[in-house]
């Protein structure tokens, strides 16, 4: 078996409305005979994105990670199976959509025309009821492509439609960043579907689906959440929600690449490198800690996960004042999720997609085919025969057994692709963590932000609070080089200018309607 010929590659376009931030004025680079250092704390996207703007620039960065690989939740590393196979194993599935205009500048660096991404040709979603719904034929362009995916969706029955609360959904046409939060944020994304009445159906296969792609069940979900999600990906960016993956494992497509670049700018990578205290000194820098030394370092950018940015402050005692302190300490992660990959002895059918988003199968939210486009694994598939399938569940309850839901999924796969009940399993690995953020109900102004009460710290991740219109690893990486721009404005240079998607609804007419009406029909909370 062999992978298809790899489509053309992602393209350069942008929506013509999209929003530029041009970063303030300054130099090129920095000046004088003693360079500024950085300690940039976290190898996700976040961390590289600082890294990247600062290295460029002439700043002395030192990256550490905890971990022996790059790209945090969209790291991976080398496993053997076996059958005595060198292998990649990772966190799972990620799209790379259209709109994540500052990761793909990230990407560029090293791959000018993303050609190590390859576009998926549909995002197929499907209920166990036997119900199918694709975005492949949806106009991109809103509200086209709210309408036309009504018009062309089975999940959208017309007899339903007369149900449907329009008033109250309004608020998904009028998003505004941070207005929205003040709106949503103290309601959730389950009260706030059920105060819309969508059908039942749609809300399964487009809403839920949606939103557990945030790892937490929707009745835990900000709804203010949800609608910046719906504005970014479906009703405020004519991007469309078709996306691109990469065509091989994710250090060698993303990761290795990167790293030699700040390499060939002088940074310094320290993975397998936790760190353990930062200490502010008098003179305005800070004492960075490890197992292994310490260093001293001009300014520090935290880009760490919910649990290792707690864990992490509070052993620095005299790390930022006691409010910023109180607001990390009352982050909190998304429930756990288990990513499981199988290697089959035998292949799925030759119909079924790369990706298929799932609805109604048990605790199974999406299965994945990998060597319908990842170059390793069409490789072991086609001198095997077999298949790569990955299977994912976000959200899983508490108290929930690690090897019971490993079964469960299993079943699920069996059911949502019946011929793979007869394939042996020649190898599997599972990864079961805890370590996305939550977005609870009313959780947004304990968010902490990009700067901090120190001047000389900032921070950086998909956790972090910001006005602009972003989520997920978008999030990440443009946080990542606001960080950076943060610092880079103390030494007078200039920073990376960066794209988001259109920061309010894309017409003024239902903008308008929606501010009419929308506040006397918001849910309850609202």
């Amino acid at each position: 078996m062999t992978r298809p010929s790899r489509p053309a590659a992602a393209r350069r376009g942008r929506d013509r409305r999209a929003r530029v931030l041009v970063a303030p004025p300054g130099a090129p680079r920095v000046d004088g005979d003693r360079r500024p250092s950085t300690a940039v704390v976290g190898g996700g996207i976040a961390g590289l994105a600082a890294a990247t703007a600062l290295a460029e620039r002439g700043v002395a960065v030192t990256l550490y990670e905890s971990r022996p690989y790059l790209g945090g939740r969209v790291g991976g590393w080398p496993v053997d199976l076996q059958d005595g196979t060198p292998a990649t194993m990772s966190r799972g599935f990620h799209a790379f959509f259209r709109q994540y205009y500052n990761l793909r500048g990230l990407l560029r660096r090293t791959d000018p025309a993303l050609e190590r991404l390859t576009p998926l040709p549909d995002y197929p979603l499907r209920h166990s009821d036997g119900m199918h719904d694709s975005f492949r034929h949806v106009p991109r362009t809103p509200p086209w492509s709210a309408l036309g995916f009504a018009a062309l969706s089975p999940s959208f029955p017309l007899r339903e439609l007369p149900r449907m609360n329009a008033a109250a959904a309004l608020p998904l046409l009028d998003v505004r960043v941070p207005d929205v939060y003040d709106r949503l944020d103290p309601v959730s994304a389950h009260d706030f579907l059920d105060a819309v009445r969508f059908p039942r159906s749609a809300r399964h296969l487009a809403f839920e689906v949606f939103s557990r792609s945030f790892f937490a069940d929707p009745k835990l979900l900000s709804a203010a959440e949800m609608a910046l999600m719906f504005h970014i990906y479906f009703l405020g960016s004519s991007e469309g929600l078709l996306f691109d993956v990469p065509s091989a494992p994710f250090p060698a497509a993303l990761w290795e690449p990167l790293a030699a670049l700040l390499g060939r700018h002088g940074a310094e990578l320290r993975t397998a490198t936790p760190v353990e205290h930062v200490e502010p000194l008098a003179d305005g820098g800070h004492v960075v800690t490890t197992a292994r030394d310490e260093r001293r370092h001009d300014t520090v950018v935290l880009a760490l996960d919910a649990a290792g940015l707690r864990g992490l402050v509070e052993r620095s005692e005299r790390l930022g004042d006691a409010p910023w302190r109180e607001r990390v300490a009352r982050l909190r992660n998304a429930p756990p999720f288990l990513v499981s990959r199988l290697w089959l002895d035998r292949a799925v059918a030759s119909d079924r997609p790369g990706f298929l988003g799932t609805s109604g199968y048990g605790t199974l939210d999406n299965v994945t085919v990998l060597e319908r486009y990842e170059d390793e694994a069409a490789r072991w598939a086609s001198r095997t025969g077999g298949s790569v399938v990955e299977l994912h569940a976000y959200a899983l309850p508490a108290g929930s057994a690690p090897e019971v839901e490993r079964k469960r999924l299993l079943d699920q796969l069996h059911r949502v692709y019946p011929e793979t009940r007869r394939a042996g399993i020649v190898d599997a690995r599972h990864e079961w963590a805890a370590d996305c953020p939550l977005f609870p109900v009313g959780g947004y102004e304990d968010r902490p932000t990009v700067r901090t009460p120190d001047p000389g710290v900032v921070m950086a991740g998909d956790l972090i609070r910001t006005s602009l219109p972003v989520a997920l690893m978008e999030r990440a990486a443009t946080t990542g080089f606001l960080a950076a721009n943060a610092l880079l404005e103390r030494w007078g240079v200039r920073g990376q200018t960066l794209w988001t998607v259109p920061d309010r609804g894309r017409s003024a007419p239902l903008r308008g309607l929606a501010a009419a009406l929308g506040r006397r029909n918001a849910p309850h909370g609202a």
